[in-house]
């Protein structure tokens, strides 16, 4: 489920205008819509803004272990965990690239070298060859 601009300021308690401003920076995603508005995962946004707090009871103890309280906890430490798990995905697929683009650059260096070797022990000057005659009268 996305979140509108509205929402993300209400489950954080933030101004809308500074969820946008994190947005436009970079600070966290979101995707504009054909109508300009803003949808946000609420695992993107709790990454950058922490969710409200709930108002305390008059005792001014919070009740842990509250079915709907811990509901949303499991929620929110999911998304979190499904994020993290995005995250490393995308981290080990640009080190599988680097890697891949690291082998491919030794590779090419080897041939190179190869090919550079070659070329300069074949440079070396190699006395004029006389003809059959001066070979055979020595001539000079």
């Amino acid at each position: 489920m996305l979140l509108s601009l509205q929402q993300a300021a209400d489950a954080t308690g933030k101004e809308k205008s500074t969820i946008s401003r994190a947005i436009k920076s970079g600070r966290m995603s979101g995707v504009k819509t054909d109508k300009g508005n803003y949808e946000i995962d609420p695992a993107e946004l709790f990454r950058v803004f922490p969710p409200k707090a709930e108002p305390e009871e008059n005792t001014g103890q919070k009740q842990h272990g509250a079915p709907g309280e811990l509901a949303s906890e499991n929620r929110e430490l999911k998304a979190r965990v499904e994020l993290l798990g995005e995250m490393v995905r995308k981290i080990e697929s640009e080190r599988d690239d680097l890697r891949r683009r690291l082998d491919k650059e030794a590779e090419e260096r080897r041939a190179t070298q190869t090919k550079l070797t070659a070329l300069l022990t074949d440079q070396r000057a190699k006395p004029p060859r006389a003809g059959f005659w001066r070979r055979l009268f020595g001539g000079g």
